[in-house]
This record gives structure tokens, C-alpha cells and sequence, in this order.
């Protein structure tokens, strides 16, 4: 993989966007970014086509400079918001079907390993949790149970908001929302458990409202995922269009949730991975 994949063609770059030609000419390939490198690169177009105060959109550009070695990374998305984010970025993507991106990551990540067996690649799944938690639930568990080696992180707006805010395996018991009129009548799925249990080495539930802990797991998700074994973190990122929260209060709403215990906050780390990342240095970040 290379950066020239992104650098436009010099007969066309006078016709594309100014904010696209600052994302690949300012440091999108940086290594090993700091949390604080954060809004001085651009990591996804202003521009973009995600709702005013979306979450996502927010938690995308703390993923993107997370990354340990975006030149080497290959993000897998899915059908969903997060889709429409993700050709705004200056890294390597591919869009799957939706629910089969921990299959195609699978392949993904077997392949590079046999083509580039001295370099480390990364490959990261990102997708909503529809594609993750409901139709694509098959595709995740059996990648954890093979033990493969690629990070999965779920956008957990615990709703269906790229089709008009339905619910979802992820939607709270109770609430009320499209197609669920008298409110949902099942608890959450508990997907950090799930990937416990399931031979994930790192596991994290974190909220976009806590911006260095996004980053902090992510990164060793992506670590962890290099050596060890399969890794999962879930960012919640609720959806002001279809949650009827203001654009200005999306990033309130995330952290009143988190301070009132509806959203809980846990990280899980297998021996094997806290060994690797205390030999790593990054067991403290």
C-alpha cells in the first residue's frame, strides 16, 4: 500500500475540493499521532455528509488518529452512516456488503498476511450496530471464535439511523422508537460481553463523550489485534436526528448517559495482551 493511491491526479487536482487536497497533503499518513494531534491534521472533510453534531462523525476523526500506521491500515465498513463518512478520509477502505465486513476483513487480513509476511498490516472493521450486533452477528462472533487477528469497533447509536431510526439489538429495553411504538421490549445485547466470552483480547466500551479514552482504546485494540488476537471496541454515539436531541446537546446527551450509569463504561484486557502491551508501553495510556 502507498500514499500515492490518495494523491490526486495532476490533471484533475485543480477541480478537487481544497479540504480533500489538505487531507492528503497535511499529514493524514503520520505515524503514531497523539491525542492532541486532534483538529491539527484534518482527518475526515469537513464537508461531510453525516447530520449537524453527529457522533460519528466526532468519533471517526478520534479513530482516525488513533491509528498506530494509517499508511499500513485498511478500514472494512459496512452499509450505514458510517459508510457515507468513510469515503471522506484520506486512508485506505473498502465498503462491504452489509454484515459481512468481519468476513471480508477476515479474508482481508489473511491475505495481506500471506503477501506482506514482514510488515505489519492492519486491518479494522467500523460499523454501525446493525451490521455488527443484528445482521451481521454471525460474521463477527465466527471471526472472534477463529481467534483472527483484526480490531472490530461498533458505532453504537443503538439505532437504526441510516434508515429512519429504528430499533435495533442495540436499542435500550423501554424506549420508544420507529417500529417500536410502546417501546422495545428486550434488554441491549451486552456485545462487550459477548466478545469476551467469545476470544476477544481486548475488549472496550467507551463513550465519544470521553475523547481520550476513545483513543486510548482504540489504539491498543489495534495493537493488541497486530500480535495477540481478535480485538472490539464499542463507542457510543448517539444519534441526534433520530433521537431528537438538539445538534448542539448530541455531545452532552453522550456524557449525561455515561454519568448517569445508562451507558457503562468497562475495558477487558486477556493476560497475553496486557503482557504485550506492558512490553509495548502502552498498558498506562
Amino acid at each position: 500500500m502507498s500514499e500515492s493511491i490518495t494523491k490526486p491526479n495532476p490533471y484533475f487536482k485543480e477541480y478537487l475540493p481544497q479540504e480533500y487536497k489538505d487531507i492528503v497533503e497535511k499529514e493524514a499518513f503520520k505515524k503514531n499521532k497523539s491525542f492532541l494531534d486532534l483538529g491539527v491534521v484534518k482527518e475526515l472533510l469537513e464537508e461531510h455528509p453525516l447530520c449537524a453534531g453527529c457522533n460519528l462523525a466526532l468519533s471517526l476523526k478520534l479513530i482516525l488518529v488513533a491509528l498506530p500506521n494509517p499508511e499500513d491500515t485498511i478500514i472494512v465498513g459496512s452499509t450505514g452512516c458510517s459508510s457515507l463518512a468513510l469515503a471522506q478520509v484520506g486512508i485506505h477502505n473498502i465498503h462491504s456488503l452489509f454484515g459481512n465486513q468481519n468476513a471480508v476483513a477476515t479474508g482481508l487480513k489473511r491475505a495481506l498476511s500471506i503477501r506482506f509476511p514482514d510488515k505489519v498490516k492492519d486491518v479494522v472493521v467500523m460499523a454501525g450496530d446493525g451490521a455488527t450486533a443484528d445482521i451481521g452477528l454471525d460474521m463477527t462472533l465466527h471471526s472472534w471464535f477463529r481467534k483472527e487477528k483484526i480490531t472490530t469497533i461498533m458505532f453504537d447509536n443503538e439505532i437504526y439511523a441510516n434508515t429512519g431510526g429504528q430499533e435495533s439489538g442495540m436499542t435500550p429495553c423501554g424506549r420508544v422508537v420507529n417500529m417500536a411504538p410502546k417501546g422495545k421490549k428486550f434488554s441491549k445485547i451486552n456485545m462487550p460481553e459477548i466478545a469476551k466470552t467469545s476470544g476477544c483480547d481486548y475488549v472496550a466500551a467507551v463513550s465519544v463523550a470521553k475523547p481520550k479514552s476513545v483513543f486510548s482504546s482504540v489504539r491498543k485494540a489495534i495493537l493488541v489485534a497486530r500480535e495477540i488476537g481478535p480485538t472490539y471496541v464499542q463507542i457510543f454515539t448517539p444519534c441526534p436526528t433520530n433521537l431528537k436531541i438538539k445538534s448542539s446537546e448530541a455531545i452532552i446527551v453522550a456524557e449525561e448517559k455515561v454519568k448517569q450509569g445508562e451507558y457503562p463504561i468497562s475495558e477487558y484486557i486477556s493476560p497475553q495482551a496486557e503482557e504485550y502491551l506492558k512490553n509495548l508501553g502502552e498498558l498506562s495510556q
